[in-house]
């Protein structure tokens, strides 16, 4: 039987793996002290302020944080004059910082799991936290020149994360987050976000590839099947979070041998109050069978190792199992 670690290697290399991946189970995540720096300690059910000066609630009953973007609390009032508002956050900390992230680090075992860093709020979504969504996509066609000069200043930020993870917690995997569509549409056209977006990407996820990260996680759980070819350039090895609506076995078929695909269980249809298992079989079993044990790893579509109802991510691993069986 293989390791969970070389199970997944074989699934996304096209080789021969003897079971499905389960969701997230290769992956190992490491808490560093950069994350309440930049992204805040997560309060549930609160609110707090993070790094960047955006305020973030955090409501009692729904999946996670948004951030606070109207009146006074828009962090960047006018991109024209960006550097007036947006101050990132201190990254570089003394060596002693990371004493309790390199400790985690030494307990795993990296022959059965990948130590896995985590990027919460990539390049989009942080635009969209400092100045609003409504801003955000009306400064893409307004203020072009002022997006691209804070996009450069965003880069250059994730570019020293990198760095400092690299040298400290040396992972071998980046679990990225970065939205980038909704559920029927991306956010932008595929011209605009590669004019953008690509060569951000490409120059932060190849430091990550130059300096001893094997592979790049990125969740993006929206429609995205038109910026495939672009996360492939920008050096994505796995998209998690791809909704059902991407047509996933055309995708795999087109496009496997360059990216895997990790989702395709909808949290919509599944994480909900009123679950059953025969809602997550109904939404687990056909998308198995229709899209094969290579280049796929069956997942809910949500950015996290849990559910937000208690149950429903380890029905999920149940259901996977059953298919295994059926399957393998």
């Amino acid at each position: 039987m293989l390791t969970i670690r070389e199970n997944f290697m074989e699934t996304i290399r096209g080789g021969h793996p003897d079971r499905f991946v389960k969701q997230y189970e290769y992956q190992e995540w490491i808490n560093d002290p950069l994350f309440p720096i930049y992204f805040g300690n997560i309060i549930p059910g609160g609110e707090w302020v993070n790094g960047w000066g955006v305020k973030n609630k955090f409501p009692a009953g729904v999946p996670g944080p948004f951030p606070c973007c109207e009146g006074d609390d828009k962090v960047c009032k006018d991109v024209a004059n960006w550097r007036e508002y947006v101050k990132a956050p201190n990254l570089v900390l003394p060596p002693e910082a990371w004493k309790d992230c390199i400790e985690q680090v030494s307990h795993i075992d990296r022959k059965e799991k990948f130590v896995t860093a985590k990027v919460f709020c990539g390049i989009f979504e942080k635009l969209h936290y400092l100045m609003g969504m409504e801003d955000a996509m009306i400064n893409f066609y307004d203020e072009p020149e002022a997006m691209h000069e804070l996009i450069e200043y965003i880069t250059e930020w994730e570019l020293k994360w990198a760095e400092q993870i690299c040298t400290y917690m040396k992972p071998d995997v980046i679990f990225h987050h970065d939205d980038w569509g909704t559920q029927n549409s991306t956010f932008i056209s595929v011209d605009m976000f590669r004019e953008f977006f690509l060569d951000a990407y490409k120059r932060i996820y190849g430091y990550y590839h130059d300096h001893g990260v094997e592979l790049i996680i990125h969740h993006n759980d929206s429609y995205s099947a038109t910026l495939v070819p672009t996360m492939i350039e920008m050096g994505i090895d796995v998209w998690q979070g791809c909704m059902s609506v991407n047509d996933l076995p055309k995708l795999i078929k087109e496009y496997g041998k360059d990216i895997t695909f990790m989702g395709g269980i909808d949290n919509g249809k599944v994480d909900r109050f009123d679950w059953t298992q025969e809602m997550i079989q109904e939404a687990t079993d056909q998308l198995c069978r229709d899209c094969g044990k290579l280049h796929f790893i069956p997942c809910t579509t949500h950015g996290l190792n849990f559910s937000c109802i208690p149950g429903v991510y380890e029905a999920v691993d149940k259901e996977i199992d059953k298919m295994t069986e059926e399957l393998f």
